[in-house]
């Protein structure tokens, strides 16, 4: 199966805790070589266009502009808005809206092309092509998809808006109709098939041609047509169903009506902002009311409240249940057990729900001491107030964690402070020296030409290697701005992949013959469509590129823009994400990037996170904007305390929720008693230090997560502890400055960073970790993960 880094459009983004990260679809080609253009085009160098650094960019320590691009824009010189249109992100389709529709018309044409060839093939040699020119199919098609679907988003004009989704609506109908076609399946199985063919094959290339024989076998074209057209009407109404339970969830009751005497505790302006005629209105799954919950001293008012905001109305469940059976006629179809035999099939590390739950029970036990400690601390508060006290209710557990952290919250001149040593810039400045001195690689601005971006906000930064010259292109679109999603994310534009000479020459024959193709200056550029690439020797690669979208406050005047610790954290997890893409610039886009195991691919933005606490590395940076003193770091190992006093206990929740998603898409979805709530409340009692949720009470129902995830909610907390265990393992806890040591770095990047999906991600793990138990995964290696259990160290 082809596939986009796109779903279907309740579900585009793969959702994580932190973040929303695209989740990477298919591209690549492999190696071969062609010389026909001036190294000067390979280093896209354009006469009378100068990058913005002064000295040469193999001097990363020269980064004084990098921090001024984002904390002072308005000394930058402006761009060159008087040059000719260069297409935005260089792609020299889209010069202007109606590009979009051209773009996709003349890559169907290509694609049409390739599925050509691919059907004709009959020959040892031709078959020797047929992972190469599938993964070449896929990268056609996901040019398109990826960048429309980050416009169709991101851009502030309606025009490029629709053009984009027009364009991709096109292209994903299209390969749709690809993934039901069973001459590319039978033809990729017929070269897996030949010894004389596989021989040639590279191991990465033979990872490539295993991912597209499991997409074909889950698009069901292995079955009878009957069968796969119910396939095909399952997987359309699961899309809608599943959209409309994240669109229509909603709380038994909207609102809690109460005295406006009821709320002692909470913050009274708060309050007074929703009463009315002396009675609060309390929207049901607000902030206020988790505020309520946290603060207001009743607790036969936090019962109420409690109630309110845990049951979800009947048609939410209800529509969640319909889903969990949709799902399970659907695996029964394909001939699975359950839909979480379905799902993690595929290209998942924990491959079966037999090795989740093996990870979760062992997680959870080895959870379970530090998560029992909170509770008892928590009763005892309890018991400070009410010495008769013998048990937590479920609504005591937020007011009285309140109580607790409320002594570790800075105060004073310390309460605000802290962002006064993170502005942005000197946090990108940071992100380039830790890359530096980690990998070898750091950030250069670079100067937009007219057309490139879609706002004056955004930056482009250059990614330079030490020794590969320029390996990535990056967009930074980090301020806020009105009716821009306020939700940090990644987005991979375009993919890593290496581009073959016939490629080349096609493209080029192609561009002057066909007047849907766009005007390039030469092969590599007709190749790229006018995009970046680089030229290692014989070698002509696609260079990933990649946007990065926050929503950071916006610099002023005479200020700049000054992130919380906790925006902080949020830009080192996304860059995480973007250092992987960056990394792995495999030779099939396939498996390039973040294009791997999707429970691995959380593992380099959480382990990220380790970093930007890290005392070694916030002092490569962390200053204050104004006096340059350097950050005390006894005011970020106090943030640290607070946020984390009860790590245990969230941890203990984020196991249950992973375990209901397993339950919900076991086989037992597909049974007449199928009962989502008692499936819950069983869980709870079963596994919950703290005390459950009253049995009248639904808070499934309110879970968004399994639209997107189905039966991969784990994930987040594997990566959790696989992050923990290479930042001990790999980068010694950080002690003796291992955060900064290039060795460690190397170890990671060598053994795990660079393979992308190209590799098996058990070998991977073991190799970064010197630890041969995990090299074969399996249930006892998710056993063994999960006994490593993911509480960090203070």
């Amino acid at each position: 199966m082809l596939r986009s880094a796109v779903r279907p459009r309740q579900c585009q983004q793969w959702v994580c805790s932190s973040c929303r990260i695209q989740r990477a679809a298919p591209r690549a080609l492999s190696l071969r070589r062609f010389t026909t253009t001036p190294r000067l085009a390979s280093l896209d160098f354009v006469p009378g266009l100068q990058p913005h650094f002064k000295r040469s960019p193999r001097h990363p320590t020269d980064d004084a502009l990098l921090r001024d691009i984002f904390d002072r824009p308005q000394r930058l010189a402006p761009s060159h808005p008087g040059l000719v249109n260069i297409g935005l992100f260089r792609n020299g389709y889209l010069k202007e809206a109606s590009g979009f529709l051209v773009f996709a018309r003349a890559s169907l044409k290509k694609a049409c092309t390739v599925v050509d060839k691919v059907l004709a093939a009959s020959t040892v040699a031709e078959y020797r092509l047929i992972v190469r020119d599938l993964d070449r199919l896929s990268d056609i098609l996901c040019r398109v998809l990826d960048m429309a679907d980050f416009v169709r988003v991101t851009h502030p004009d309606p025009t490029f808006q629709q053009a984009a989704s027009k364009a991709w609506d096109m292209v994903y109908q299209y390969m749709n109709e690809l993934n039901t076609m069973t001459g590319l399946h039978d033809q990729l199985v017929i070269a897996m098939a030949n010894p004389d063919v596989t021989a040639v094959w590279s191991d990465e290339e033979k990872a490539v041609a295993e991912v597209l024989k499991l997409d074909f076998t889950k698009s069901a074209v292995d079955l009878p047509q009957k069968s796969r057209d119910r396939f095909v009407e399952l997987s359309s109404e699961i899309s809608t169903v599943g959209s409309a339970f994240v669109q229509t969830m909603a709380p038994d009751q909207p609102t809690v009506v109460l005295p406006s005497s009821f709320l002692v505790g909470m913050d009274p302006i708060q309050a007074q902002n929703l009463t009315m005629r002396g009675r609060v209105h309390l929207p049901t799954l607000s902030g206020q009311a988790a505020m309520a919950l946290r603060t207001v001293h009743n607790p036969d008012v936090r019962k109420i409240i409690y109630y309110a905001s845990r049951t979800a109305s009947a048609q939410s469940v209800k529509i969640l249940e319909y889903l969990m059976k949709l799902r399970a006629e659907l695996a029964t179809i394909s001939g699975f057990e359950s839909y979480g035999h379905l799902a993690l099939r595929d290209r998942m590390m924990a491959r079966s729900p037999e090795a989740v739950d093996q990870f979760l029970c062992a997680l959870a036990g080895s959870n379970r001491p530090k998560a029992q400690q909170e509770m008892a601390e928590l009763l005892l508060e309890k018991q400070k107030m009410d010495p008769t006290a013998t048990s937590l209710d479920p609504w005591d557990k937020d007011y009285y964690s309140e109580i607790v952290r409320r002594p570790l919250k800075p105060t004073g001149r310390d309460a605000d402070f802290l962002s006064s040593y993170f502005s942005l810039g000197t946090v990108m400045q940071g992100l380039s020296r830790l890359f530096s001195k980690l990998y070898g690689i750091w950030l250069v601005p670079r100067e937009t030409r007219r057309g490139e971006t879609w706002h004056k906000d955004v930056r482009r930064l250059d990614v330079m290697s030490d020794t590969d010259g320029r390996v990535a292109v990056l967009y930074c679109d980090l301020f806020y701005r009105e009716n821009k999603s306020p939700n940090p994310a990644h987005f991979t534009l375009r993919c890593s992949r290496e581009i073959l000479e016939d490629e080349m020459v096609e493209n080029w024959n192609h561009s002057k013959e066909d007047p849907d193709m766009a005007g390039f200056a030469s092969p590599e550029y007709a190749a790229n469509d006018g995009m970046a690439f680089s030229r290692q020797g014989d070698s002509i690669k696609q260079l990933p590129t990649i946007a990065l979208v926050c929503d950071f406050p916006r610099p002023s005047h005479n200020r700049p823009a000054l992130l919380s610790f906790s925006q902080v954290e949020t830009l080192f997890h996304e860059m995480g994400h973007a250092i992987h893409s960056i990394l792995a610039r495999t030779s099939f886009q396939t498996v390039s990037g973040t294009r791997c195991a999707t429970d691995l691919a959380e593992l380099p933005s959480t382990l990220m996170e380790y970093f930007a606490a890290d005392p070694s590395v916030l002092a490569l940076f962390a200053r204050h904007y104004e006096t340059n003193e350097p950050l005390p770091y006894r005011m970020v190992a106090q943030k640290l305390r607070q946020t984390r006093r009860f790590d245990a206990s969230d941890t203990e929740n984020q196991i249950i929720l992973a375990m209901l998603d397993q339950s919900l898409h076991s086989s037992a979805a597909g049974k007449g008693d199928f009962n989502s709530t008692a499936i819950f409340h069983n869980l709870q009692r079963t596994f919950s230090t703290a005390p459950p949720d009253p049995p009248t009470t639904r808070w499934q129902g309110f879970f968004g997560h399994l639209s997107g995830y189905g039966s991969t909610y784990y994930s987040y907390l594997f990566d959790r502890v696989l992050a923990q265990r290479v930042w001990d393992v790999v980068f010694s806890s950080g002690q003796e400055k291992g955060a900064l040591d290039r060795e460690n770095g190397e170890q990671l990047k060598e053994n795990l960073l660079k393979w992308g999906g190209g590799r098996d991600p058990w070998k991977c793990l073991s190799e970064v970790l010197k630890d041969e138990r995990v090299a074969e995964g399996g249930e006892k290696a998710m056993a063994l993960v999960g006994s490593w259990g993911s509480t960090r160290k203070e």
